[in-house]
């Protein structure tokens, strides 16, 4: 059973900070690829940032350059660090995982992940 927990998320005006994290369980970490999502409300779920097993990063041009994802293998976590948020960043935030390959999907397709946390709220305020 694989499980993602997340925490983090919150309200915060617009040029603040906040980091999301996300504890998974049941698996290996450093063998999965894993990306932040998300989703606001009337709009399709994006994939924002991605890590792949070996380490790779990859943004969505929308938060390049302000977000930072990253994983701490020796406490099983992965972060995703938002700065100079933004209101249209307002979204719920989810993490996602998939074993090795993307399943024949882009990193950036939602669809290549099989396991997601359970979500947390981002609120940014102008």
């Amino acid at each position: 059973q694989v499980n993602l927990v997340q925490s983090g998320g919150g309200s915060v005006q617009t040029g603040g900070s906040l980091r999301l994290a996300c504890v998974p369980s049941g698996y290996i970490f450093s063998t999965y690829n894993m990306a932040w999502l998300r989703q606001a409300p009337g709009k399709a779920r994006e994939v924002v940032a991605t890590i792949d097993s070996r380490g790779s990063l990859n943004y969505a041009d929308t938060v390049k350059g302000r977000f930072t994802i990253s994983k701490d293998n020796p406490r099983n976590t992965l972060y995703l660090q938002m700065n100079s948020l933004k209101p249209e960043d307002s979204a719920m935030y989810y993490c996602a995982a998939v074993y090795r390959s993307y399943r024949g999907h882009s990193p950036f397709s939602p669809d290549a992940y099989t396991y997601w946390g359970q979500g947390t709220q981002v609120t940014v305020s102008s």
